[in-house]
């Protein structure tokens, strides 16, 4: 680490990087709740939270957006610290959940539920989502050289099985027509129309993946450095990638379930908070947790204004952003030469 980078990650900078991470998402949330088809002045957003008198802003705000912002945030933060558990475990600065096949995997489990099966309610396919969310990071991980994996090989592993998933959830639509609206409610990520209680259901899974997480956080700092050096320092290595796994799987699952499969949100956030946070997961990890919500609320807010009355799914959205980011890392000499 250069003096310039030992610099960024000082304590103060560090503790001054998350009081602005934190301001943002207030802000992220206000937009949230005060922008769409129909603007609402923030006093009214306000009034209509704490002090409701039945007009059509508060009902708006109350049924509509507070709903769909507290799932962004959740949603958010499960996605973006599950990209810095995969990032730092695969020492991969191109890991993503959706990059390598995860939500792929538990949205298509999802689908077949749905589709083959003819399992329609939430506690019934959330179990598909958690199941196909872990099948895939296994296979991805196997397909990629398991412990020889390299970041290029992870990402071409990744990218065969997000294609393969993709080809049989279209051949799932062209086959079982009947089925077609409930499947297109998986196919593309959104915090649209998602009904409260998924998140409510799911919310246990997605605090118990995030502990799991924070509590692995010493572990894979040492894993980072290489496993000899992790074994030198007391890590049980074979049990933390195990566990980091089922955090990941957890996390990923759970959101997948909820709003369908969400891209880049673990691809972009980690490498913003590292300007602040330095590598350390200890540090990384609660700055994933705060400033992934502020871009899946943003990258929402921006798909229900770009095309009004329309709106765009929040998934094209960050997949737009976060393709940007890809090509700029792929183009970097030190990705290049990992």
């Amino acid at each position: 680490m250069d003096g310039k980078e030992g610099r960024r990650t000082q304590p103060s900078v560090r503790a001054a990087g998350l009081l602005l991470g934190l301001v943002l998402l207030v802000a992220a949330i206000a937009l949230s709740l005060a922008v769409g088809t129909k603007q609402i002045p923030l006093g009214e957003v306000w009034s209509g939270l704490f002090a409701p008198s039945g007009t059509e802003n508060d009902a708006i705000i109350r049924d509509l957006r507070l709903p769909r912002t507290l799932i962004g945030i959740a949603v958010g933060a499960a996605l973006g610290i599950a990209g810095g558990v995969m990032q730092t475990l695969t020492r991969n600065p191109l890991a993503d959940p959706g990059l390598l096949g995860v939500n792929a995997g538990a949205s298509a489990a999802v689908i077949t539920a749905i589709s083959v099966l003819g399992i329609t309610s939430f506690t019934g396919y959330l179990w598909f989502a958690l199941a196909g969310a872990a099948v895939a990071a296994t296979t991805v991980n196997a397909l990629g050289g398991g412990r020889l994996a390299t970041p290029v090989r992870l990402a071409l592993a990744g990218t065969a099985i997000n294609a393969a998933l993709f080809g049989y959830v279209n051949g799932l639509q062209l086959w079982n027509l009947s089925a077609l609206d409930a499947m297109r409610h998986w196919s593309v990520g959104t915090l649209a129309k998602r009904d409260p209680q998924l998140l409510l259901t799911v919310l246990p899974l997605l605090v118990a993946g995030a502990l799991l997480a924070f509590a692995l956080a010493r572990p894979l700092g040492a894993l980072a450095l290489g496993e000899d050096h992790a074994k030198a320092l007391g890590t049980q290595v074979r049990r933390t990638r195990v566990l980091s796994v089922l955090s990941i799987t957890l996390l990923c699952g759970g959101a997948t379930a909820v709003c369908g499969p969400i891209g880049f949100i673990g691809l972009m956030i980690p490498h913003a908070a590292r300007a602040f946070a330095g590598p350390d997961p200890r540090r990384l990890l609660p700055y994933c947790a705060v400033l992934a919500p502020v871009l899946l609320l943003v990258s929402d807010v921006i798909g229900r204004v770009v095309v009004p009355p329309s709106e765009i799914e929040v998934d094209i959205v960050t997949s737009f952003l976060g393709g940007i980011l890809f090509i700029h890392l792929v183009r970097q000499r030190k990705v290049a030469q990992l």
